[in-house]
């Protein structure tokens, strides 16, 4: 239910914060910068600049707390407080600054972020990863089985409907040569529809595996699945109600868990040197044996 209710909020928080924007803009031309409706504005934009930085900016994490957005948020607010004072404004300014500037920030950052991972305990460091199937690009099926003999590197994201994830893989194939040098074998999981699948492998181009998790099988299995995780709206996308939570795995040539990053908000994520440099630790390691 809680997720439910997640998916619905971003898509309609998206949408208030663009609607306010433009309305404020109206506003401020039919009354001037000096009424309420510039706090507003001032109030809704940071975090609808955030939304579109997402999206056209290749970022592939954020600070948990988004500290800045949250005081320019919170500014507006004070702005349409004083310039609204005695002016007829109408409700609509402190309307937009409080319910979708400050709270729907609020929201946004301490609610929807956070995915309320419950432990996974068969991703703990040094299990044995389990043998599990997914989907190539050819369609054909495949096993966590067949990246023994090498080390390899895991990530299961969301879809590409997912900025971050997309800014993720980005800078993750910007590493193929330090992870091929390294003799890593790189794997991107997604429940995402197949052709999906497909086109992303075409539109990164690097030596990497791409394999689907048909009906999020595997991520249930090892406990990383996010029941009603996508925003709402993307169903006519083809994109399933359900998805997986951002997931990092490092594992070594018999299978054993090196490194997991499972991280609790959406928005941090590990940067490559983290698990680059596990690699080349243990590299050295088996070099030494």
């Amino acid at each position: 239910m809680i997720n439910m209710l997640k998916s619905v909020f971003i898509s309609v928080y998206i949408c208030l914060l663009c609607v306010g924007a433009l309305h404020s803009m109206a506003g401020i031309f039919e009354l001037g910068v000096r009424s309420a409706w510039t706090g507003a504005l001032v109030s809704v934009a940071p975090m609808l600049y955030f939304f579109v930085h997402l999206f056209l900016g290749h970022v592939p994490r954020t600070t948990p707390d988004l500290m800045g957005y949250r005081g320019a948020t919170l500014a507006g607010v004070l702005i349409t407080l004083m310039l609204g004072w005695g002016q007829e404004n109408g409700p609509w300014p402190l309307t937009y600054s409080v319910l979708v500037g400050a709270v729907g920030m609020r929201l946004y950052i301490v609610w929807y972020s956070r995915l309320g991972r419950q432990t996974a305990p068969l991703l703990q460091k040094g299990n044995q990863l389990p043998a599990i199937e997914f989907t190539d690009i050819s369609g054909a099926a495949v096993s966590t089985e067949s990246l023994r003999g090498a080390p390899a590197l895991l990530l299961f994201f969301r879809g590409n409907w997912c900025p971050l994830c997309m800014a993720q893989i980005r800078e993750i194939s910007e590493q193929y040569r330090t992870l091929a040098s390294l003799g890593v074998k790189t794997v991107l999981i997604s429940p995402q529809p197949h052709e999906n699948t497909q086109a992303l492998a075409k539109r990164f181009d690097v030596p990497f595996e791409f394999w689907t998790d048909k009906g999020n099988q595997g991520a249930t299995q090892l406990g990383i699945n996010a029941v009603n995780g996508t925003p709402k709206g993307l169903e006519v996308l083809g994109y399933d109600s359900d998805t997986v939570m951002p997931t990092v795995l490092v594992i070594d040539e018999q299978g054993r868990i090196l490194f997991a990053d499972l991280t609790d908000n959406y928005r941090v994520r590990p940067e490559p040197e983290t698990f680059i440099a596990i690699l080349r630790e243990h590299r050295v390691a088996g070099a030494s044996e």
